[in-house]
């Protein structure tokens, strides 16, 4: 699933000359206290703005939470600055090369996959730290030494699935997804990781533009599957979900789909209670000292917790450690090395980043909906089971 990423030889030289021409990544503030400045990169416009609203609220709560409310750590102050890349990735990298110039030794966010797949290699070209999140894109799992992760991946995503399926031999499963890049990256990722072990993984791929559902809708029902894992995006969700009710998908197998934002909730309709969440995090479900802590701080601002806030909150602890390695002068190597193979209690349970590859182990969940409308954990998946195949740094 992964490619490499090749730099063109222009931006190879750029990314050397913003090397050469970079300041000093520690500087002090007027006070004449230390400081490490931290690029905060992702959309606070754009298609994806609420995503990266929710990973910078979480950030600004696991700062406070990491550093006990004071912004510091070992006496470096961290000031974070917060760029908008539009989920464009031209003016994603633009940004974060103008941040490196600037001698700015982490970079970190990021909504949007196209974006995180192109700063990583800008980050690696110039010893930058980069901590990836909520990207999901597996693509970011072991692409440079540089490069972490805050966030899950799309293969924990569909390990969430397959045990949610349980005993897999002689069980078909039907992806139903719409006949575009992000459907038929789906669709490969759940025949690569649930089509073993005498599992039969088909597709129903639907035209994006297509309004009248029921064709699609019988045909996967036709298939008569034991699971149907459902990949749809835009304004054509609550009519497919209408539709699937309506032909008696919902009552013939078990249809799981992943947790979205809370604002994704009334999308689902009637159907709600029928389906099965695969969910990366489920708001309210979690009680460690970080989740009462993160819930205490968006109480004071009038927040609500929401999809990726934890991710936003495992990177200002994955940056407070960075820093606390590396210091001032902003030694990324130290940095790297203090994360590989860290473990840490996050908003959701343990987390560690495996040293191979970055990827973040963590646990994720099973829910379903109330009759109210909301969420609920049904199971919990430790970090272990969930645990995407192990990949080497390229």
């Amino acid at each position: 699933m992964r490619r490499p990423l090749v730099l063109s030889a222009a931006v190879a030289l750029l990314a050397t000359a913003l090397t050469a021409g970079c300041s000093s990544p520690g500087s002090a503030t007027a006070s004449g206290a230390e400081e490490v400045k931290v690029a905060l990169i992702t959309s606070t416009s754009g298609p994806l703005a609420s995503y990266g609203e929710q990973y910078l609220r979480g950030f600004e709560a696991g700062l406070d939470h990491a550093t006990e409310g004071t912004g510091a750590v070992d006496g470096v102050k961290i000031t974070v600055l917060e760029d908008d890349d539009g989920g464009d990735p031209a003016k994603g990298v633009s940004l974060a090369k103008k941040r490196i110039g600037e001698g700015v030794p982490i970079v970190a966010g990021t909504a949007v996959s196209g974006v995180a797949t192109q700063i990583a290699p800008v980050a690696a070209q110039n010893r930058t730290l980069y901590i990836s999140g909520p990207a999901a894109t597996d693509a970011l799992t072991g692409v440079n030494r540089y490069t972490f992760r805050s966030g899950r991946q799309t293969y924990q995503d569909v390990l969430t699935a397959k045990n949610i399926l349980g005993g897999s031999r002689g069980k078909k499963v039907v992806v139903l997804a719409q006949d575009n890049a992000f459907g038929q990256a789906n669709a490969a990722a759940v025949k690569a990781v649930l089509g073993t072990g005498g599992t039969t993984v088909s597709e129903v791929l639907a035209p994006p533009a297509a309004t009248d559902l029921t064709p699609v809708a019988s045909k996967v029902k036709a298939a008569r599957p034991d699971m149907v894992f459902v990949a749809w995006a835009g304004d054509t969700a609550q009519s497919m979900w209408a539709t699937l009710d309506q032909q008696g998908v919902l009552d013939a197998a078990t249809v799981v789909t992943g947790l979205d934002s809370r604002a994704s909730y009334p999308v689902f309709g009637k159907a709600r209670e029928k389906v099965t969440l695969l969910a990366h995090y489920v708001p309210g479900a979690a009680g460690t000292p970080e989740a009462k802590a993160m819930r205490a701080y968006f109480g004071k601002k009038k927040w609500q917790e929401d999809l990726f806030t934890p991710d936003g909150f495992n990177a200002a602890q994955m940056v407070v450690e960075a820093v606390r390695a590396g210091g001032a002068k902003g030694d990324t190597d130290a940095m790297v090395k203090a994360l590989e193979g860290f473990s840490f209690s996050g908003v959701k349970g343990p987390n560690t980043v495996r040293a191979a590859d970055h990827a973040l182990l963590q646990p994720t969940f099973q829910a379903r909906f109330t009759g109210e409308g909301v969420p609920r954990v049904a199971r919990t998946f430790p970090a272990e089971q969930v645990a995407p195949a192990e990949s080497r740094i390229g």
